[in-house]
């Protein structure tokens, strides 16, 4: 669902000062992060990762960005770096855009009907292949997400980009041919029916190993003696 109104997030500028100083800000609860872009020079800045989290959950793609002591204005996320173990939000990167200039983004990808594709009701395995799609899009029009139905998907399908239909106001820019979902027969169908070939397989050697024996049998039997010499 694309956003009309930007969300504002107050932050505080700060001097880059080595890693030690940014561990001690980290601890005392700050996440920090750099805004860029817009024709003007980069500016550092931290701010506490409550505000960070409440501001991110209340809007789309757009937040309007005020520096204190210094310009604000729009900008988008261009990079959020999480820490590995819990989750939480440890640097974050802005670009300054303007709302009448299309940017490139990047949105999720969400699967819908998945419990009521027939393929799944009879077994089948839905495989969400393609999770995040390249767009190009004013960013007041940038969704939190784009979806994809798939209740009607039956074993064997293949649901590709080029089926997906985003709003006009959106550019897709993959490949039309990406994958988004797969939906294939049951797991462990398919291992019964490997293992039915490769016993098949094992029986046909069998067979042809006893009839070579056989063969060669009836061969020798069939061979004159050797005369006796004069």
């Amino acid at each position: 669902m694309a956003v009309t109104q930007s969300t504002a997030l107050k932050v505080s500028p700060r001097e880059p000062a080595g890693s030690r100083q940014a561990r001690r800000l980290r601890r005392e609860g700050h996440v920090l992060g750099v805004v860029y872009g817009g024709g003007e020079d980069p500016v550092s800045f931290q701010v506490p990762a409550p505000a960070l989290r409440a501001a991110l959950a209340d809007t789309g793609a757009v937040l309007d960005l005020d520096i204190e002591g210094g310009a604000s204005g729009p900008v988008v996320v261009k990079e959020l770096v999480r820490h590995p173990l819990t989750g939480n939000a440890v640097h974050i990167d802005f670009l300054r855009v303007r709302l009448d200039e299309k940017i490139q983004s990047t949105v999720a990808l969400e699967l819908t009907g998945t419990e009521e594709a027939p393929g799944v009701v009879e077994g089948g395995v839905l495989e969400h292949v393609t999770r995040e799609l390249a767009i190009e899009a004013l960013p007041n029009d940038i969704p939190d997400a784009l979806s994809y139905d798939v209740s009607t998907m039956q074993i064997g399908d293949t649901a590709m980009l080029e089926a997906l239909r985003p709003p006009a106001t959106i550019i897709l820019l993959d490949d039309p041919e990406t994958v988004l979902a797969t939906l294939t027969p049951p797991r462990l169908q398919v291992e019964d029916e490997e293992e039915i070939e490769e016993e098949t397989e094992v029986v046909g050697a069998g067979e042809a190993g006893e009839d070579a024996e056989v063969a060669a049998q009836d061969a020798a039997d069939a061979e004159p003696a050797d005369e006796p010499s004069e």
